[in-house]
């Protein structure tokens, strides 16, 4: 199998299918998943290949850019029987695909060491700098305002609430769910690159309040 082929092929799909996305889920944050997975996948001895391709394909099934989570897979799934014929490894990349999303916290564990590389990719995606960034894009996107004193943060646990962006704000948003990121990394080299953009989150939101609250009584 001609796998340099096949990823310049998912490459291909996936700027395709995500190359017009405004929400943070564009093709800019694809290849920065796959690249980070491919990193960690190196120091942890994992197939970089399966890596790869899943974290190419992750966001082109994510229910956020599709009619349905079922519409979004199928689409994967298509994808993949037309250009990977080894079943078992198609297999596995929809395995990973399919429980990769965060969706309130909930969701079963990876059953692999490549699933959980591609998980800790995509959430680091989520932290520090670009983390922040991607918020305040995605939240403008969905008409959801920066912050609001009077808004609490939701139970993110409640999947329905938790998709109701309408609800929420883009700070709220760093305590349903990114702050809780760094406890849930799967490997020992993605626990250490969350570290560093986790704090760098803290300072972000110590400053913004400092802002906030200038001058008020």
């Amino acid at each position: 199998m001609d796998y340099i082929h096949l990823i310049t092929a998912a490459e291909n799909f996936a700027k395709e299918q995500l190359g017009q996305d405004t929400t943070g889920h564009d093709w800019f944050h694809t290849d920065r998943v796959r690249n980070t997975a491919a990193l960690i996948a190196g120091m942890e001895g994992a197939n970089v290949v399966i890596c790869s391709i899943a974290a190419l394909l992750h966001d082109v099934a994510d229910e956020k850019l599709n009619p349905s989570k079922e519409a979004g897979l199928l689409k994967v799934q298509t994808w993949l029987a037309a250009h990977l014929p080894d079943e078992a490894v198609c297999k596995q990349i929809m395995e990973i695909i399919e429980t990769m999303s965060f969706s309130g916290g909930g969701g079963a564990p990876m059953s692999t060491l490549e699933g959980q590389i591609v998980q800790d990719a995509d959430r680091l995606d989520a932290l520090g700098a670009i983390g922040i960034t991607r918020t305040m894009v995605f939240s403008g996107a969905k008409g959801r305002p920066v912050y609001d004193p009077k808004i609490p943060p939701r139970d993110e646990s409640l999947k329905e609430e938790y998709r109701d962006y309408s609800k929420g704000t883009a700070v709220n948003h760093f305590y349903e769910k990114l702050l809780k990121l760094k406890d849930l990394m799967n490997t020992s080299y993605g626990k250490q690159l969350a570290e560093e953009r986790h704090q760098f989150m803290l300072v972000f939101l110590e400053q913004f309040y400092k802002e906030w609250n200038q001058g008020a009584e």
